[in-house]
């Protein structure tokens, strides 16, 4: 049975391949997705397949990419492999992608979160040309019903000339009702977002849209493709216990009572391990307002652990995506859906006074940490939405295995090759070798703590460096001896590890 409610848009359907012809060579185009959930399904083989056919005939045809945050292979990875993308924001996560940005075929700018749907609607990128948005549901007056994410859906549809909305079967019809709609208004003199908890409802369980810029309608019926979560290895599990042992001295210095853990988490293993870990703490209530769901918090949902989760999208393995088509109706009694706008918002992050989790690449001696570039010329995926969290949490905590790559890399290095999330930011970092809180602290003070959760390999090396900065320059606020002050990453670069011969 068609979803596809209103009679005018019901007049527009048509095959991808024919919705594709509305996107042209040179266009901007914002596509709907987040964390690999809620992406356009057809549109993007169907646009990759232009691209090959005009590349084929001697004619140029790219586009310019913009999402909410990562997709899929299916959407990022087929754009990618086609030569379809000229400039890609605010956040990738496909290796098909990756390579081509880190090759310098495909242009990109890494954009907080936050900042992204905002920034596109300012024209900052110029023009929008197209938005291609996944719905569950069309109802009758044309509004969107959203599928497993909102992300920057709103700012796109409300800013592209042409509209092309897919209309995806597979995603449950019984996630309508979960999305909470707000546009956040003009500026200056924009409103404060009426939220003080985070399970506030403050707008719509649809998007309307601008029937007259709508093309196309594209039926599908494919899910999202999510990739599973590895099991839980001895090391996500010891991060988790540091970072449980954390919270109980939060408690212990009354800062935080076991009914008032507001959390948001960034997406991974070890921050699954952390909610596996709260399943049996004495921790009660917690509330999340974050910007993804995960198998974690599904758990805790159903568990009675966590009353309700706010974020813009699913991140569930392909068991839980299922697991959530089969009760939606039950967990959006839980969950609300909002635009990453909202979720990510500084102004709300900062009122529900809650405590960020993110991951990195590396952190460095004196807490600067670096979640985007390998060895500060790389990208991995972006920045993402990590800035908007630890900037604006009551805490910013960061985990992470303290070494990679069978141990030629390190996590803490002397000085960080890239810098996302400075000092100021930065209050907790935890490894498998405990937690190194950092409040309170002047850089010097900082670095034993940091030197004490590196793996014990590297410990004598971080050393080593402290001594020769501290004779070079130990009177100094923040001493570095900036001859050696990447020594590490030389290594790796030379020798394949950050350990000495």
């Amino acid at each position: 049975m068609s979803r596809i409610d209103n009679a005018e848009l019901r007049g527009k359907v048509m095959s991808a391949e024919e919705a594709a012809q509305f996107v042209n060579h040179g266009d901007r185009v914002g596509l709907s997705g987040f964390t690999g959930a809620a992406y356009p399904k057809a549109l993007p083989t169907a646009i990759a397949n232009r691209a090959k056919a005009e590349h084929e005939a001697g004619r140029p045809f790219q586009i310019d990419v913009f999402t909410g945050a990562s997709t899929a292979p299916d959407c990022d990875g087929v754009l990618a492999e086609a030569d379809a993308v000229r400039f890609r924001s605010p956040y990738q996560s496909d290796p098909v992608m990756r390579k081509a940005i880190n090759d310098g075929k495909i242009l990109y700018s890494d954009v907080h979160l936050s900042h992204s749907g905002w920034q596109v609607r300012r024209g900052y990128f110029g023009k929008l040309d197209v938005a291609i948005v996944e719905a569950t549901r069309i109802d009758a007056d044309g509004n969107l019903i959203p599928s497993s994410g909102v992300g920057n859906n709103v700012e796109y549809l409300d800013t592209a000339e042409r509209i092309i909305v897919e209309v995806n079967s597979w995603q449950s019809a019984d996630l309508e009702g979960m999305a909470d709609i707000y546009r956040i208004g003009p500026t200056p003199g924009r409103k404060p977002i009426p939220i003080t908890a985070a399970g506030d409802r403050i707008g719509n369980p649809y998007i309307d849209i601008d029937l007259s810029k709508v093309v196309a309608v594209v039926e599908t019926d494919a899910p999202d493709r999510n990739a599973p979560f590895k099991p839980l290895d001895d090391i996500s599990k010891q991060i988790a216990g540091h970072f449980l042992d954390f919270l109980e001295g939060e408690v212990a210095a009354g800062r935080l009572a076991y009914d008032q853990y507001v959390m948001q988490s960034g997406v991974g293993n070890v921050p699954n391990a952390v909610m596996a870990g709260l399943l049996d703490s004495k921790f009660e209530n917690i509330q999340a307002y974050t910007e993804v769901i995960q198998d974690g918090m599904i758990d805790l949902i159903d568990a009675g652990k966590m009353t309700v989760a706010s974020a813009t999208s699913f991140s569930l393995s392909p068991e839980y995506a299922h697991k959530m088509n089969d009760n939606a109706a039950f967990y959006r009694k839980h969950i609300v859906m909002r635009p990453q706008q909202v979720s990510n918002h500084p102004e709300v992050i900062r009122r529900l006074a809650l405590i960020a989790t993110n991951g990195l690449i590396e952190a460095d001696i004196y807490g600067n940490v670096n979640s985007t570039n390998v060895s500060g010329t790389r990208m991995m995926n972006g920045i993402g939405g990590s800035g908007d969290f630890t900037r604006n949490g009551a805490i910013s905590s960061f985990i992470t295995p303290s070494e990679a790559k069978n141990g030629a890399i390190s996590a803490i290095v002397p000085f960080a090759s890239h810098i996302d999330h400075t000092e100021h930011d930065v209050m907790v970092v935890i490894t498998e070798y405990g937690y190194a809180d950092l409040r309170g602290l002047a850089p010097k003070q900082r670095v034993e703590k940091m030197i004490g959760i590196a793996h014990p390999d590297y410990r004598p090396l971080l050393q080593e460096y402290v001594d020769q900065a501290a004779a070079k320059c130990g009177t100094h606020q923040t001493p570095h001896d900036l001859a050696h002050a990447f020594d590490f990453h030389t290594r790796l670069t030379e020798t394949g590890t950050m350990k000495k011969a």
